[in-house]
């Protein structure tokens, strides 16, 4: 068996009590083939169903005993197949043996592999555990689990337990579900095996591991705690956003006879001298450039490798501070996990003390890290304790990733203070209000949280899935209805609205919606900076203005090509004299705000004389008119010509420059 392919074996419950949930369990395995199918289409599976009414298996042939469990299909590669054989699986009539499934499991996975592909070896047995397990002809039920486990063990097979758990039971019933659980424990103590407990359909799509991704290290090295100390850490990803698959280009110009065809589609580019569109360049006549304004400035091979920022790989440890002042919403990019080095004793010891003084002071660390030799990229970060419950598993710690000051997104969004009392809330309105937010809590108290990330699968993705298996076999086969466990997830909970009507019923009471015809429909919500004399109450002329300068800030910003910061500058200049020469005083509080942003504008993209240039003749403008108030307006704001020292954006703030920097996009000239 090759190195990557994993063998994944199915133990399924089919037994009458898990007939009600079998719907999603064919789900499940039907995503899981799926996904195989694209990522893993040389990993193999087998599926064996126990609490049928039938006997089929090579164990009872053998030595007999192991009824009721049937090899529904052998170990082999996935295909299509396998797929149909989730569409309906049998519905058993007898109580499922979870344990004698497990052993027939094991039997097959020995004989087909022998001593072979250790680690890449899985059962998954799925089942609700609420059958009493045989008693065995000799020793108690304990011992035979354990001899199981030490062989699971020793042949390097993981194993994963997803439980489905009910919300009430008899009391007959519970005794033989704790009895069941502790024998599931022994398999989790001595192998590598996990336990997983779902008690809704949805989490149940979300249990099983349906992709098989290889943990890497991102880091091996020495965690710098000081000068004289450090202890030695691998560090992986905890977790990773899971995206659409690649989609490649597919070829149908190959012959039809051919079959080492690759269908493969090679994509070349060719530069072309802008002066003489006929000549190709060569790639050593090109040179990449950043865009500065409206030119283009072009920096050589040399020239980037003698600017770019080297830093030298390293975890050092930057201080401690209180876990309340790194709040949840600071965490950036994706969770890694921080171990000791493996079969190092003496910084297990030392990472497991660090974690639980930081637990027992309420403490987190904030580090400074370069996971590779030269990377461009510095990471400042928070490490968090993880402290283990179980004995066979060291400590470890979480790592975040916290956002500079030019990654935090401030939103400044109007408080109810500046408008008139009549429209501010009253005390009945604002706890109408209180309570419809609470009402929609994911997590109430008392309550288990609904939804939880590790068990809620991506309704778009799976939906794409099932999509992509249906146009394997037709081309033209339509987008499925979305399953309708995935719609708990994309729509609104009708329990959770029917529960919680006289809430919203008393937010409907408490509040009247009325049409403003005077709003427009297209109008959008201006974020950018706050202009000059915001602070007025006329809430359609602000919107308005806002609106004007947002689209100024879209034309200025375009790149696609270089008049457009031109066009964006000519247009705004008529618009200011536009309101200057209506003599209005109204209008003259608009000028001001629009000169702002045009300085502003006028400043990042290196047209300093344009602006001074302006300026002057609406000064010049100005006299002549005997505009002494637009005068004295500009003056008051401090609305003056944009200096040298400002020009080159050495004394821009830093939002300013970080809007600078990310603009400077290298092209090739």
């Amino acid at each position: 068996m090759a190195r990557n392919r994993e063998a994944l074996l199915l133990l399924l419950d089919v037994g009458p009590s898990m007939h009600s949930v079998l719907p999603q369990v064919e789900n499940l395995c039907s995503m899981l083939v799926q996904k195989k199918l694209i990522y893993g289409k040389n990993d193999e599976v087998g599926i064996i169903l126990f609490g049928t009414e039938d006997t089929s298996n090579d164990l009872t042939n053998e030595v007999g005993g192991y009824e009721h469990v049937v090899v529904l299909r052998n170990i082999k590669v996935v295909d299509g197949d396998i797929v149909e054989a989730f569409k309906q699986l049998p519905r058993g009539t007898v109580a499922g043996d979870f344990v004698d499934a497990i052993v027939v499991g094991l039997d097959m996975l020995i004989k087909k592999y022998r001593e072979t592909n250790k680690g890449k070896k899985r059962m998954c047995l799925i089942t609700d555990a609420v059958c009493p397990i045989k008693d065995p002809y000799e020793g108690t039920k304990e011992e035979q689990v354990s001899t199981i486990a030490v062989q699971i063990a020793a042949h390097g097979i993981r194993m994963e337990n997803i439980v489905v758990r009910r919300s009430s039971c008899e009391n007959a019933k519970k005794r033989i579900i704790d009895e069941n659980e502790n024998l599931l424990n022994l398999f989790s103590e001595k192998s590598s095996s996990k336990i997983v407990y779902v008690d809704n359909p949805t989490s149940l799509l979300g249990a099983l591991k349906t992709r098989n991704i290889a943990p890497v290290t991102i880091f091996r090295g020495d965690l710098e705690l000081g000068q004289k100390m450090k202890i030695k850490v691998w560090v992986y990803k905890k977790t990773a956003e899971e995206k659409f698959p690649m989609l490649k280009k597919y070829s149908d110009k190959a012959p039809p006879t051919d079959k080492f065809a690759t269908h493969e589609v090679k994509v070349d580019y060719e530069y072309r001298s802008v002066e003489d569109p006929s000549k190709v360049v060569p790639p050593e006549q090109r040179i990449k450039g950043y865009r500065y304004g409206p030119q283009v400035v072009p920096i050589s091979s040399a020239e980037w490798e003698a600017v770019k920022f080297k830093p030298e790989k390293s975890l050092k440890l930057l201080g401690f501070t209180d876990s309340s002042n790194i709040l949840r919403r600071y965490y950036m990019k994706d969770v890694n996990l921080f171990i000791a080095e493996p079969g190092n004793t003496r910084a297990m010891l030392a990472v497991s003390a660090l974690a639980r003084a930081m637990k027992e002071v309420n403490k987190v660390a904030i580090l400074r890290c370069v996971w590779r030799q030269g990377q461009q990229s510095v990471v400042i970060g928070v490490l968090t304790p993880n402290l283990s419950e179980k004995h066979n598993i060291p400590d470890s710690f979480y790592f975040n990733v916290l956002p500079f000051i030019e990654d935090v997104r401030e939103f400044h969004f109007p408080s109810f203070r500046n408008y008139p009392m009549s429209w501010q809330p009253n005390e009945q309105q604002q706890e109408a209000a209180d309570n419809l937010v609470k009402m929609l809590d994911l997590a109430p108290s008392g309550k288990g949280e609904s939804l939880q990330p590790e068990f809620t699968p991506n309704p778009v993705l799976e939906c794409f899935y099932h999509h992509l298996e249906l146009k394997s076999k037709d081309a033209d086969a339509a987008v499925p209805p979305l399953d309708e466990t995935l719609k708990k997830i994309t729509e609104c909970d009708t329990e959770l609205l029917a529960d919680s009507k006289s809430v919203i019923n008393a937010f409907h009471r408490h509040f009247e919606l009325k049409e403003n015809p005077k709003l427009k429909k297209s109008t959008r919500r201006f974020l950018w900076e706050k202009p000059f004399g915001s602070d007025r109450e006329d809430a359609d002329g602000d919107a308005s203005d806002a609106e004007s300068i947002q689209d100024f800030v879209a034309m200025i910003s375009r790149r696609d090509n270089p008049e457009w910061v031109g066009k964006a500058i000519e247009d705004m200049k008529k618009k200011i004299f536009e309101l200057v020469k209506s003599h209005e005083g109204d209008n003259y509080l608009k000028a001001v705000d629009f000169l702002a942003a045009l300085r502003k504008g006028c400043i990042l993209e290196q047209e300093p004389k344009q602006f001074n240039d302006f300026l002057r003749s609406l000064f010049k403008f100005c006299q002549e008119e005997n505009i002494d108030q637009l005068r004295e307006l500009l003056v008051s704001k401090q609305l003056s010509l944009i200096p040298k020292s400002e020009a080159v954006d050495s004394d821009a703030t830093d939002n300013e420059a970080g809007h600078f920097l990310t603009r400077r996009v290298p092209k090739d000239v």
